[in-house]
Order: C-alpha cells, then sequence, then structure tokens
C-alpha cells in the first residue's frame, strides 16, 4: 500500500523533499502559507506595476526576497535541477549561467575586480595582475603582513580536522579567529566584519569560526580550481526559470500542492503525529498521512513546537532559543532603471557600505528576456541588493531599522553611488530610478517594533548543539529546514535541500522501502591537504592544539615529489613533462583537473600523499621535532623506515609506460 507523506512548508526545503518522495512512489501533499510557491526563493511580481496595456497584458516587474547565487560548491540543489525537465531535451540547470567577475566596491576608490573562476584566458590573468598593486599598495589599507597572517589562519582551517573544527572552532568566534583585534581597521572591515556580514549577514564577535571558514574555504577554492564558475545564477526571473516549471513537474507526477494553507499546529498523541491542523480559504481542518515532514523555517517551528512534541522529542525544545537569538535580517531591495547598468559582471560587495551592501545587475544574465514586456516597457535594467547589516547607521545618520521604506531606497541608492560614481564619473544617474521594491517581509514602524517576517538563521558560537537532526525521536516526524544539521551547515538553499535529502532518508529507513536513498554530498577537502588533516585529527585525540610545525614538517617532506621525480618515473612508469614544483602551490588541484588520466592522476596522487603521510605520522606520533629541515636523503630514509611497501613499489615499477601532463599554473 502507498504511504503517504504530509509536508508542513512548500519553499525549497519543501519541493526537495517531494521531489525524492514522488520518485520514490510515495504519496505527497505539500501545504504552503503563501500564494507564491518557492518560500525564499520565489519571485514577487510588484503590486501595481503589470495590468492591461495598449497592445495586450503587460507583466508585473520581478521583485524578491534577495538575489539567488549559486555557488560551485552547492552540490545538492543543482543536481536536483538537473531532474527537473525545461523546455525541449534541457532541465532547469541547463538555466545556470556562469559570471565571469567579482568586484569589491570602495567609496571613491577604484573597484578591486577579480574573475570569479579560475583563470582561463590571458585576459582573466592579465586582470589579477593588474589587482596586485592595489592590493598590496597603501590605498588598500592593509599590510602585505596583515595579508599574509590572514593566510596563514586560512591554511589552519584547511589543514584542521573536523572534529577540531567542531570541538574548538564551532566555539570560537571569527573576530577573535582571525585577530581583528590586533589589525588595522582596514582589516577589520574586509577580513573581519566584510566575510562575515556580507556571507550569512552575522557580526564578526558572533559568527562561528567553523561556519564562516569552511564556507570561506569552499568559496576560495572554487575560485582557484579549474572548471566552472564560483560564482552562477540564473537567466531569468527565478520562478520563471526554477520554480513554476519544478512545480509543474511535481504536480505531473502525482504531488499536491497546496497554496494559501496555513499550518496552525503539528498534533502530537502519545508520541507520534495524528495529523496537522491547516487554515486554508477561512477553513480548518487536518492533513494525514503516514510521515510528516516540517519544512517551515526555524522561526516558525519554533511556534509549532508544544509540551507534547518537546515530551516526545527533547531536541525540539532548543528550538525557540534558537530562533530568538540566532537570526538575523538580510533582506533585498530592486531597482528597477530606465537604462542598463551592467556594472561587474558578476556579484559586487560593497566593502565600505555601513549597511554591508552586495548586488547583481541581472539583465547582462537574462538575454531571452523581454523587457518591453514588464510594466510600462520603460525599465531596462535591473539592480538587486541585499541588505545585511539593519543596525548600523548609514550616510544619513539612521539605522536601516530606523528609516521609513523610502528612506532605506534612499540611502540604499546615496551608499551604491558613493561606491560607484568615483573619480568624476556619474555612472548612477538619478534620472535612471523610475521604481523601487523592498522585500514585504519587512515592516519598519516608528519607535520599537520592526519586524521581519523572513529573517535568516545565523550560525552564531556553540550553536551547532542546539540544532536537531532530521531525523528526530518521534518515528513519524522528519525535519527539513535549513536550520537542521547538514555538511552544507549553512542557511542556503543548499542547506535546505540536503536537509530534505536527510529526512526522505529517514523515512525510507523507516518505511523499510526498497527504493535508493538520496545522495548527501559532504563538503569538499582537497586532497592534498588530507595528510595534514590526518596529522591534525592525531594531535585532537592527543589533546593537543594545532601546531603550524607540522605544516611545515609536511611541506618539508612534499619536497621529496618535488626533488625525486625521478622516484616517482619509477614509481608510475611514466615521464613526466613539467617540473614537480607544480605540486608545491597549495591552492593547485592536483588530483582535480591536473592530468588527462584520471587513473595515473589518482595514483600519483596517492604517492605525493603517501610520502607526505609517513613521515609526519610518525613525528606526531612520537612529539620528536628536529630543529632543523631534513635533506632528501634523510626523507627518503625515514619513509622507507616507516613504510616498507613503499620501498617495495620503488623497486618493482608497475608494468606500464605512458606520459603524465602537469598543466602549468
Amino acid at each position: 500500500m502507498q504511504k503517504k507523506v504530509v509536508i508542513l512548508g512548500g519553499g525549497v526545503a519543501g519541493l526537495s523533499a517531494a521531489h525524492e518522495l514522488i520518485e520514490r512512489g510515495f504519496a505527497v501533499d505539500v501545504y504552503e502559507a503563501k500564494k507564491i510557491p518557492g518560500g525564499k526563493a520565489r519571485s514577487i511580481p510588484v503590486p501595481n506595476t503589470g495590468g492591461m496595456g495598449p497592445n495586450g497584458p503587460r507583466k508585473p516587474l520581478p521583485g524578491e526576497h534577495g538575489f539567488r547565487f549559486f555557488p560551485r560548491f552547492y552540490k545538492h540543489i543543482v543536481d536536483t535541477m538537473a531532474r527537473i525537465p525545461y523546455g525541449k531535451n534541457k532541465t532547469v540547470a541547463d538555466n545556470l549561467v556562469d559570471t565571469t567577475r567579482v568586484e569589491m566596491a570602495r567609496y571613491g576608490q577604484r573597484p578591486i575586480v577579480f574573475p570569479s573562476r579560475s583563470p582561463r584566458t590571458f585576459a582573466d590573468v592579465q586582470e589579477i595582475l593588474n589587482e596586485f598593486p592595489t592590493i598590496f599598495g597603501p590605498d588598500f589599507g592593509v599590510s602585505p603582513e596583515e595579508i599574509a597572517f590572514f593566510g596563514t589562519k586560512v591554511w589552519q582551517i584547511v589543514t584542521s580536522c573536523e572534529e577540531r573544527r567542531l570541538a574548538e572552532y564551532e566555539k570560537e568566534d571569527w573576530w577573535e579567529f582571525v585577530g581583528a583585534d590586533q589589525r588595522s581597521p582596514a582589516y577589520q572591515k574586509i577580513f573581519g566584519h566584510g566575510i562575515t556580514r556580507s556571507l550569512v549577514a552575522a557580526k564578526a564577535h558572533l559568527a562561528s569560526t567553523k561556519t564562516i571558514g569552511d564556507i570561506f574555504v569552499q568559496l576560495l577554492f572554487d575560485l582557484v580550481e579549474p572548471g566552472p564558475s564560483s560564482d552562477r545564477v540564473l537567466n531569468a526571473p527565478t520562478n520563471d526559470a526554477w520554480i513554476n516549471p519544478w512545480l509543474a513537474y511535481l504536480i505531473r507526477q502525482g504531488v499536491q500542492y497546496h497554496l494559501e494553507a496555513k499550518v496552525l499546529a503539528i498534533d502530537c498523541v502519545n508520541g507520534l503525529i495524528q495529523g496537522a491542523t491547516i487554515e486554508q480559504d477561512g477553513q480548518t481542518f487536518q492533513a494525514q498521512g503516514d510521515y510528516y515532514i516540517a519544512a517551515v523555517p526555524i522561526e516558525r517551528m519554533a511556534e509549532l513546537v508544544t509540551d507534547s512534541l518537546k515530551t516526545a522529542d527533547p531536541e525540539l525544545g532548543k528550538l525557540h532559543q534558537l530562533s530568538e537569538g540566532g537570526v538575523s535580517w538580510m533582506n533585498g531591495i530592486q531597482l528597477y532603471l530606465t537604462q542598463d547598468v551592467p556594472l561587474s559582471h558578476g556579484h559586487a560587495i560593497y566593502v565600505d557600505s555601513p549597511w554591508a551592501l552586495t548586488s547583481i545587475s541581472q539583465r547582462q544574465f537574462w538575454p531571452g528576456v523581454d523587457f518591453n514586456q514588464y510594466a510600462d516597457g520603460r525599465i531596462k535594467g535591473i539592480i538587486s541588493v541585499d541588505i545585511s547589516e539593519w543596525d548600523e547607521k548609514g550616510l544619513n545618520g539612521k539605522t536601516a531599522k530606523e528609516c521609513t521604506r523610502e528612506e532605506v531606497k534612499n540611502e540604499v541608492w546615496a551608499q551604491l553611488k558613493k561606491s560607484i560614481n568615483i573619480h568624476g564619473q556619474e555612472i548612477l544617474k538619478d534620472e535612471y530610478l523610475d521604481h523601487w521594491f523592498l522585500d514585504p517581509a519587512i515592516y519598519l514602524v516608528e519607535g520599537e517594533g520592526d519586524t521581519n517576517e523572513e529573517p535568516l538563521l545565523v550560525n552564531l558560537i556553540n550553536t551547532w548543539v542546539k540544532r536537531p537532526d532530521a531525523v528526530t525521536d518521534i518515528p513519524n516526524l522528519f525535519l527539513a529546514s535549513d536550520y537542521v544539521r547538514t555538511y552544507t551547515d549553512l542557511a542556503t538553499m543548499e542547506g535546505a535541500n540536503e536537509a530534505a535529502r536527510r529526512a526522505v532518508n529517514g523515512i525510507i529507513e523507516s518505511a523499510n522501502m526498497d527504493a535508493p536513498p538520496c545522495k548527501i554530498w559532504k563538503l569538499h577537502e582537497q586532497e592534498i591537504f588530507e595528510p595534514w588533516r590526518v596529522i591534525d585529527r592525531i594531535r585532537f585525540h592527543q589533546g593537543l592544539p594545532w601546531d603550524d610545525s607540522l605544516v611545515r614538517w609536511g611541506l618539508s617532506a612534499l619536497k621529496l615529489a618535488h626533488q625525486g621525480g625521478r622516484i616517482l618515473e619509477q614509481l608510475l612508469g611514466v615521464t613526466i613533462d613539467q617540473p614537480l614544483e607544480k605540486l608545491g602551490n597549495p591552492l593547485y588541484a592536483v588530483g582535480t583537473q591536473g592530468f588527462d588520466n584520471v587513473e595515473l592522476r589518482q595514483e600519483l596522487m596517492e604517492v605525493v600523499q603517501k610520502s607526505v603521510l609517513d613521515i609526519v605520522v610518525r613525528m606526531a606520533e612520537s612529539q620528536t621535532m628536529p630543529e632543523t629541515i631534513p635533506s632528501l636523503a634523510t626523507l627518503q630514509t625515514l619513509s622507507e623506515q616507516h613504510h616498507p611497501s613503499f620501498v617495495q613499489s620503488s623497486k618493482q615499477p608497475p608494468q606500464r609506460s605512458g606520459k603524465v601532463r602537469i598543466i602549468p599554473e
């Protein structure tokens, strides 16, 4: 008999769960409180901008809670998008387009522009080189020594084991971790406040280093690894390019999707969910199924947790505390222009903006969208802006929460102009601004009482312990939302989708279904750093801190690969085109993109890792650290003593020949 699942919430998490369930033979009912599907990802028609025109109906201008951003490290949501049909022989994933640049805009100074992908062209390389004088020059404000220090903190993150990140870095705020107190205001602005405010709308003094560090490293390696851009966007308004085709597909598969259906209560009796009370069209009724997935955001779920739910699963009692102190404001405003102003070909970060603005000029990424069909046809461009800081005073002397909606628009426009209109250039002109739309979830009133119906969960220090797993102690209740514990560990579409997959896997197991589980990806950790993470794991379980000397030892061990090219030739039975110094760059994606032959690539990676791992593990276990860097001969001797199989394999190379080509940086 077909099992039925009731999903409470029809945003990205709810739709993701419905997708996985319907493809595995479950009956699925989804209840969404809003008029439009998609949750925070939905497009919002701007009121009073559509209607009938002289040549027929006009589309309302597309608004949104905030712009959509699909980093390269997103795996779960993109996998789902690749299974949503779109047009003829295409999927929704085909609507993702690469940006090519990321811009740091500054008050009164030339912006710093970098490629948002690994350099592919001479122009990409030239652009990076052009920025070096600015980054290392006096007008940037951050000294080379401070940049180097920040680099060591990034190195510490990538070479720390998962256990240390969760046990220690989860409890340490980002400001303290990057040593911001002891460094310049420019360092604090860019590497302290800048990263946390623009990334997760969190204050650096409160944000978890585990979360900030993990995500920052993902974005960093997305930038330097060859492959797709680290920054992708949709090629049309979100509902047109993604949500509407998704919902249409799910309905064709049999999903029942109910709009304007608000969850009033989750009814728990004797440790089991008996139903969910729903309000729709002025009527209340009870939705019932075999299993239930709560896919509503944290602030709504906290309201639904009753004493009976807390009795059945005490972990649910922590959600109220998580909701009270763990959400922040990150909401968008769209500026509609009579002249298109492309700005950067990607996202812009306004590092001097007191309101922590980020933006994207959208028309350049929407080639198939006919702007003449929107409103009165005069709009030619859209700048979508996210406001991540609502409690700092702006140029007008007010915080965003102290402003009226009109004042928010004026202040955002002023901060953009101060960052973009520099050196006498007037790129943004007042006469271009024809219309604007502030997220309707924001309610601004005089005095106290400002509210945000759709706040953002932020990962504050030591809040992982307050977050629940997707599988609860209530046998037929599962959780799918961005507050659930996931590998993604960030309130994003990716985190919501991963949580949904975890919930569905829990249902599959509970129902004893003969169905494949949903695939779940861990955050990508560079293989070349695995030896150092193994060493740190040993040290962590010995109660020892992360130690930079082990890193230096590992690097000296890596010289075995640099200087011992002929040894590797003997091991692999191949000829190496390029000098192995290319392996010395820790950001170079060895084992990912560097070689044509996957099998040889993996074999080389294993040899390099083994040589590093054997030597440094030996030192970590014994805690004996020579004061001088050993010679190549010494390293070889140590490796032979510690790993006899390595010596044997070097004397009996595989019976194969070929050529390994290492692509120069």
